[in-house]
């Protein structure tokens, strides 16, 4: 995963590292994105509290002077297809052998699965 680092607004910056996920604000603050790598995209702030220090999170009242922002993107997959073949054999040599084969062409009354249908 590669970092973009946008600066939205002009003005002084804290100091930041980044190392492979890792970013370090201000020697005092390190994330891991990665760890917060969810289906969802995330976000993260990160402030001052009112005593200096750096904080996760917006606290009202308590840390509100925003620092940086961190959008992480929603993690992606890659989609393969597969050829499966299952094959059943049994288990000793006098072991049963049972073969289970559903027609999905075949509908139930109502347009769905089997279990009845749901009235009001």
């Amino acid at each position: 995963m590669a970092m973009i680092v946008q600066e939205k607004n002009k003005g002084e910056k804290i100091p930041y590292a980044v190392k492979g996920s890792k970013i370090t604000f201000d020697d005092e603050l390190m994330v891991n994105v990665q760890r917060f790598e969810r289906d969802d995209p995330a976000h993260i702030d990160i402030c001052r509290d009112r005593f200096g220090n750096l904080v996760t999170g917006v606290i009202p009242g308590y840390a509100e002077r925003y620092v940086a922002q961190i959008d992480i993107p929603a993690r992606a997959y890659t989609e393969t297809v597969i050829d499966a073949e299952f094959k059943a054999q049994p288990m000793d040599k006098e072991g049963t052998l049972i073969l289970y084969e559903e027609d999905m062409d075949k509908e139930e009354p109502g347009g769905g699965a089997s279990g009845g249908e749901v009235t009001e």
